[in-house]
C-alpha cells in the first residue's frame, strides 16, 4: 500500500492543491524534548521544486518548528484526503526558516499572497516522499477558512505583532531559540 518516491510525481503536485490543510511535524534532538504537530490553513503552500517547497508561516503562541530547524533541520509535511479517494502524503525533508528583511524573503515572498501576521517562510528541502492509504481517515467537509488569526494580526498593527512575537517567539517550549530568537539576540540572521 505504501510507496516511496525520491521526488514529488505531477500526481502528488495535483492531491496537495486540492487539500485545504496539511499538518507540520518537527522535533528537537533531546529525547525529553516536546514534538510538535501543527495544523496549517489557507492558501499558504507553494511547491517550488520536485524536491523543494515552501509555505508562508503565520504567527502562533509558539514557534516549535523555526527552534527545532534551528536545532536539527528535521521537518514532515503531511497532507491528507478527507474528501474524495483515500491518500496520505508525506514529504520528508530538512528545513529552513527564511525571515522578512532577507535576500531569500525577497525572492520567495512574491510567491505567497501575504496574509496579516505573516512572520516567517518555511522551505523545506524534500529528500523522501512517501505515499499510504489514508483508508480510516473519515470524510469531512470543507466550509471555508477562519479568517479569526488574521483578523487579531490586523489589529495588532505591525510593531504589536513585533512585540508579540519578543514575547511568544523567541524561544520553544524547550528552551532552544528560535530564527527570530536569534536575529533579536545577535541583530542579524
Amino acid at each position: 500500500m505504501g510507496k516511496s518516491f525520491e521526488a514529488l510525481l505531477p500526481e502528488h503536485e495535483a492531491f496537495i492543491a486540492k487539500q485545504h490543510i496539511f499538518f507540520v511535524g518537527s522535533a528537537p534532538l533531546s529525547a525529553e524534548g516536546h514534538v510538535n504537530l501543527s495544523p496549517k490553513g489557507h492558501d499558504v503552500l507553494r511547491i517550488l521544486s520536485a524536491n523543494e517547497v515552501a509555505y508562508l508561516d503565520l504567527t502562533g503562541s509558539g514557534n516549535e518548528t523555526s527552534a527545532h530547524l534551528e536545532e536539527n533541520g528535521r521537518i514532515t509535511l503531511m497532507f491528507t484526503a478527507v474528501e474524495g479517494p483515500p491518500m496520505i502524503l508525506r514529504l520528508y525533508g530538512k528545513g529552513q526558516v527564511v525571515l522578512p528583511g532577507t535576500p531569500m524573503w525577497e525572492k520567495l515572498s512574491p510567491r505567497f499572497t501575504m496574509l496579516p501576521g505573516a512572520r516567517q517562510i518555511i522551505v523545506v528541502q524534500v529528500h523522501e516522499v512517501k505515499t499510504s492509504c489514508g483508508y480510516s481517515v473519515p470524510f469531512y467537509t470543507y466550509e471555508g477558512e477562519r479568517n479569526t488569526l488574521q483578523n487579531w494580526a490586523t489589529k495588532q498593527g505591525e510593531q504589536g505583532l513585533d512585540d508579540y512575537w519578543q514575547e511568544k517567539n523567541v524561544t520553544s517550549m524547550d528552551g532552544l531559540l528560535t530564527t527570530i530568537g536569534q536575529k533579536l539576540s545577535t541583530g542579524t540572521v
